[in-house]
């Protein structure tokens, strides 16, 4: 049997507008900073500021005070809906 186990990120980064994820597996997820309230609000450049933490567990922008969870990303989980 196989062992699920949470999606954990290698490294991230934004381009654009868009947060890019690299996972432990070898999948590169994306996803538009626009989902998110907080993001939607934020510049590239604050953006681009994106560190792992938790483990890889999860995203943190420490200038925006904002946290999101790598399992969540990847289960689509977002605050707005798509422009």
């Amino acid at each position: 049997p196989r062992l699920a186990v949470d999606p954990a990120a290698l490294r991230a980064w934004a381009d654009r507008r868009t947060i890019y994820v690299e996972l432990h597996d070898g999948r590169t997820i994306g996803f538009p900073a626009d989902r998110f309230r907080i993001l939607a609000a934020a510049t590239e450049e604050q953006l681009a500021r994106v560190q792992l933490e938790v483990n890889g567990y999860a995203l943190r922008w420490e200038e925006l005070d904002e946290d999101i969870t790598v399992p969540g990303i990847v289960a689509g989980l977002f605050q707005l809906p798509p422009k």
